[in-house]
């Protein structure tokens, strides 16, 4: 009863999630700008810790001290991740955010290695919280910009599918035509139609590996079409994202005020420049 008391009180105790809420969410104290600088210090440290780990010839006495501190960088991980649950205000909010999500994943790995050894290594996650340093030194121009490329990836999306469906298809009928090409010659390495779409795949992306190649002049011939189709098709996803990105910065420049209905105002602005009343009113 004593104990059921306890963990009730301690689920319970506001002025205590409170405090580690001021600690953890918020960087503006010395104690949130603390503990964020602490924890992207051994997010790093616990990411080298992984890569030296995966050279070969390391001394065998290194092992021990280098599972112990990938157990120990786990429990402090999974610590703050059940802390930041229990003094969140809106801990399911919290959980399937992106933040949250990735902080699930940063404590998964060693306990992932238990049942497949090298799961481990996927730790290296962890490096996606070090976003948090923006919020930590006050980067949120950068920050906004991130969000502005995510905004015009999504408005793009659709046409990026459309575009990828159509080089599938390509490659495909490419391969294809390849294997029609060169299938037919004795030891030609284009001996299957997956053999032969790998290549277009290779070609087309301008990679170039050179483990199969063609050998007859119209193979040749069809190999450097699909070379210079190549550069054109690359440019194609980036002046789709680009062209989302202008209508983006377009529609924040012509924003209209709605008290005094003037335009031109700065990227980040909140307010008129005009007239000081609040622009993007109908958002709060």
């Amino acid at each position: 009863m004593i104990q059921r008391n306890f963990i009730y009180r301690f689920l319970h105790n506001e002025k205590l999630k409170h405090k580690l809420y001021v600690i953890i969410f918020e960087s503006d104290t010395p104690a949130g700008k603390a503990f964020d600088v602490a924890l992207i210090i051994c997010i790093l440290f616990s990411i080298l810790l992984a890569i030296v780990e995966s050279l070969q010839g390391l001394p065998t006495w290194l092992t021990g001290p280098f599972i112990v501190c990938e157990f120990l960088f786990t429990g402090f991980f999974t610590f703050e991740y059940l802390t930041r649950i229990y003094c969140s205000p809106h801990p399911r909010k919290y959980i399937f955010s992106f933040f949250g999500i990735v902080d699930l994943l940063a404590t998964l790995p060693l306990y992932l290695a238990f049942f497949i050894p090298n799961a481990r290594y996927l730790l290296v996650v962890r490096a996606f919280r070090i976003i948090r340093v923006f919020r930590i030194f006050k980067l949120f121009n950068f920050w906004i910009e991130g969000e502005r490329l995510l905004s015009s990836l999504r408005e793009s999306s659709k046409k990026i599918a459309v575009f990828f469906l159509f080089v599938v298809i390509l490659v495909i009928s490419i391969g294809t035509l390849m294997y029609m090409i060169e299938g037919n010659r004795p030891g030609s390495q284009f001996d299957n139609i997956p053999n032969s779409i790998y290549w277009a795949c290779v070609t087309m992306t301008t990679v170039g590996y050179g483990d199969i190649t063609p050998v007859t002049p119209l193979g040749k011939f069809l190999s450097a079409c699909v070379m210079l189709i190549g550069y054109t098709i690359i440019a194609v996803p980036t002046g789709i994202v680009s062209v989302s990105m202008i209508k983006e910065y377009k529609k924040l420049k012509d924003l209209e005020c709605p008290n005094c209905h003037k335009t031109g105002h700065e990227e980040n602005a909140a307010f008129c420049k005009y007239c000081g009343h609040k622009l993007k009113e109908e958002q709060g």
